[in-house]
């Protein structure tokens, strides 16, 4: 599984398992994707999957998820630094990547832990799941 990532000099391709880039594409940029309307103060971005939102705030902690599209939230990534994207994987929406000004995180499991991607990238602008 990859994530790819945009920043302001081009898309990198990150392999999620072993944090290494595979590839890059100078001046490319990941295509939008509508974000869901999400009713939360100080909100930053929002992804969504089935019934699972997961929304970055500009607040501490940083994320809540909703399992329930919405109609109820829990706090997430209470050790994280202030977020600016996030993305669900369409076939496991437990799989979420976030994205702060430099560095990528992944969680397996719907936001409870976090793992840090190795590579610091330029500044991020969007990111999502490559299967």
């Amino acid at each position: 599984m990859n994530v790819a990532v945009e920043t302001g000099e081009g898309v990198y391709t990150i392999d999620a398992e072993t944090e290494q880039v595979v590839d890059f594409v100078a001046g490319a940029e990941l295509s939008e994707t509508p974000q869901p309307r999400v009713e939360l103060p100080l909100l930053v971005a929002s992804a969504r999957e089935g019934s699972t939102v997961v929304a970055v705030l500009d607040r501490r902690p940083p994320l809540v998820v909703s399992h329930d599209a919405g109609s109820s939230w829990r706090e997430a990534g209470g050790g994280l630094p202030p977020g600016r994207a996030v993305a669900i994987a369409e076939d496991d929406p437990d799989r979420i990547v976030y994205a702060t000004k430099h560095r990528v995180y992944v969680s397996q499991d719907g936001g409870r832990f976090w793992r840090a991607l190795e590579p610091e990238l330029p500044e991020i602008k969007r990111v999502g799941w490559i299967d």
